[in-house]
C-alpha cells in the first residue's frame, strides 16, 4: 500500500539506462531467421519497364526475392484509403520507394542482392513542389472548406487590408529507433509480427490484407518503440508487410531493420505548407475578416493527410476570434515519400500561419505584436465562437497571456534586444510570446474512444491489457498506477 497515489518510477527507466531494455534489434537471432531489406527505386517517377532479379537469386546467401506478383493479397494499402502500393507494379512514385522484397541468410549477401537487381525505368516528370501540383491541378482527395460569415465582403469593407504567402517547410521525426519488423510465421497460417509501430490495429490489418489473411491469424506485437512522434502511426506498416511476406513464403522468422539512410529516404515526415491569406483589420489592429488557403504536400499517396490537413483548418484561427472567416485546405500530390502524421498533427502549421499574419499586422501598425495577439484573443461571454461553430468556454487565455508577459519580463528583454539589434546588425535577434488554443481530440470520432482488459488472478495479483503503445512516454508506468490506485494495491 505504501506507493499508492505516489510517484514511481518508469517501468523501464533501469533498462533504459543500463541498455538492458530490449528495442527490436536487440532481439536474439532464431536459427532460421533471415535478414530483409529491398531494392528501391533511383528515380521519382516513372513507368517500370523491367525488373532483372537472376543475379540476385544467384549470389549465395540470397534466399529469394519477391515483386508486387508474389503478394497473395491486396497490393495496395492505407489508413483513409488504399491509394498506396505496398510494392511498386507498373510505375514508381518517389526515391527509395520499395520495388523488389530481398530475403538473405547474411547482411553481405542482402548488400550484393541489392547491386544485382536491375530495375528498367523509364523516367516521368516528377512533380517536386506544391506550386507544380497546384499548376497542374494535382489534389489528393477533395477540397475542405470551413466558413463563417462573408470574409470576401468584411475584407472589401474593412479600413486595413494586407495579403501574402507563408511556406512552412516539412521535418522528420528521427526516431532514434528506426522502422523495425520481425515476423515470425506460426501454426495453421497464422503469423506473429513484433512491430515498431504506434498502431498495433493498424499493422495486424495490412499484413493480414496483404498476405491474404484473415485479421485472426495475424498478431502484432509492440513491447517499446525507441521513439515515434507519429512517424509510426502508419509507416510502420510496410516494413512489417515486407518482413511477413518472406515469413510466409519461406516459412522462416524474418527480420527488417530500416537503417537511417533507408528510413529517412523512403518514409514519410511533417507536411511542407503552402498559406496564401488575406486579412482585413482596423487601425487597432483587430481582425476584421480573413481569407486563408492551405495547400499540403502529401507526398504520393494519401496516407493521413487529409486528416492532418483538417486539423490544420481547426487550427487556423488558433487563439483569436476573427467574425468573417474563411479558410480553404488542399491536398497536394508530389513525387515524394506519402507524408504522415507528426507531433500537433497539421496543428503546428495553421498555428504558424496565423502567428505570421498577426506579426504581419503588427509590423504593418508599427505596434508590439503581443498588443495585437491580445486584442484578437477570444474572449469570456463574446466573441467565443470558433469559425467552426464550438462555443469556446472556460478561457483563460487573457490571463494567461497577461502572466506569462509579467513572469518572463516580455517587455523588458524585448527592449533589450531592440537596443543591441541597434548596436549589432549583423547578429540580430527576435522575442515572441504566442498562445496556443489546441484541441487534442481525434477528428474520427471512434478514436475518442478506448478499452481495457484488466484480470485479477486467485494470488492477488493484477493483468492489464490495453491497445496503447509504449514510446518513452510512461504509458505503462501510468496504468499500473491508476489500475493500483482503484485497487488500492
Amino acid at each position: 500500500m505504501q506507493n499508492v497515489g505516489k510517484i514511481i518510477p518508469h517501468d523501464s527507466a533501469v533498462g533504459h539506462v543500463t541498455g538492458r531494455a530490449p528495442y527490436l534489434d536487440d532481439l536474439p537471432m532464431r536459427a532460421d531467421e533471415l535478414l530483409v531489406g529491398f531494392a528501391g527505386s533511383l528515380v521519382a517517377s516513372g513507368r517500370i519497364k523491367s525488373i532483372s532479379l537472376d543475379a540476385a537469386r544467384q549470389i549465395p546467401g540470397i534466399v529469394e526475392v519477391f515483386t508486387a506478383d508474389d503478394l497473395p493479397g491486396e497490393k495496395h494499402f492505407g489508413p483513409l484509403f488504399k491509394d498506396e502500393p505496398v510494392l511498386a507494379d507498373g510505375e514508381v512514385l518517389y526515391v527509395g520507394q520499395p520495388v523488389v522484397v530481398i530475403a538473405a541468410e547474411t547482411r553481405e549477401a542482402l548488400r550484393a542482392a541489392r547491386q544485382a537487381i536491375k530495375i528498367d525505368v523509364v523516367p516521368t516528370e516528377p512533380i517536386l513542389s506544391i506550386e507544380r501540383a497546384v499548376e497542374l491541378g494535382r489534389f489528393i482527395g477533395p477540397a475542405r472548406q470551413i466558413a463563417r460569415g462573408d470574409a470576401a465582403a468584411a475584407l472589401k469593407s474593412a479600413p486595413r487590408r494586407l495579403r501574402g504567402e507563408f511556406h512552412n517547410l516539412g521535418q522528420e521525426q528521427f526516431y532514434l529507433e528506426s522502422q523495425a519488423a520481425i515476423a515470425y510465421p506460426g501454426e495453421q497460417g497464422q503469423m506473429i509480427v513484433h512491430s515498431s509501430t504506434q498502431n498495433t490495429s493498424e499493422v495486424q490489418v495490412v499484413v493480414a490484407e496483404a498476405l491474404g489473411l484473415t485479421q485472426h491469424q495475424v498478431v502484432c506485437i509492440c513491447k517499446r518503440m525507441g521513439g515515434g512522434f507519429g512517424g509510426k502511426e502508419t509507416q510502420a506498416a510496410l516494413p512489417a508487410i515486407m518482413a511477413a511476406l518472406v515469413a510466409q513464403k519461406t516459412g522462416r522468422a524474418a527480420r527488417l531493420i530500416y537503417n537511417k539512410d533507408e528510413d529517412m529516404c523512403s518514409t514519410g515526415k511533417r507536411h511542407a505548407y503552402r498559406n496564401e491569406w488575406e486579412v482585413g483589420f482596423d487601425d487597432a489592429g483587430r481582425i476584421l475578416a480573413l481569407k486563408t488557403s492551405f495547400f499540403s504536400d502529401g507526398g504520393a499517396a494519401a496516407d493521413l493527410s487529409l486528416a492532418v490537413m483538417e486539423r490544420t483548418m481547426l487550427h487556423a484561427e488558433n487563439s483569436y476570434y476573427i467574425p468573417d472567416i474563411e479558410i480553404n485546405g488542399r491536398v497536394c500530390f508530389t513525387n515524394y515519400p506519402p507524408n504522415t502524421a507528426f507531433r500537433g498533427f497539421g496543428g503546428p502549421q495553421g498555428i504558424a500561419a496565423i502567428e505570421n499574419i498577426m506579426h504581419e499586422i503588427a509590423q504593418h501598425l508599427g505596434i508590439d505584436a503581443l498588443e495585437v495577439q491580445r486584442r484578437n484573443l477570444y474572449g469570456c461571454g463574446d466573441r467565443n465562437l470558433t469559425p467552426y461553430c464550438q462555443v469556446f468556454i472556460k478561457n483563460h487565455l487573457p490571463e494567461i497571456v497577461d502572466a506569462l508577459a509579467a513572469s518572463s519580463h516580455y517587455a523588458q528583454r524585448k527592449a533589450a534586444i531592440e537596443r543591441a539589434n541597434q548596436v549589432d546588425r549583423l547578429r540580430l535577434r527576435g522575442i515572441a510570446l504566442s498562445p496556443v488554443k489546441f484541441g487534442i481530440s481525434f477528428t474520427t470520432r471512434f478514436m475518442n474512444q478506448a478499452s481495457a482488459l484488466v484480470n485479477v488472478y486467485t494470488d492477488g495479483t493484477v493483468q492489464v491489457t490495453t491497445g496503447g503503445t509504449e514510446m518513452g512516454q510512461g504509458l505503462n508506468t501510468k496504468v499500473r498506477q491508476l489500475v493500483a490506485d482503484e485497487f488500492g494495491v
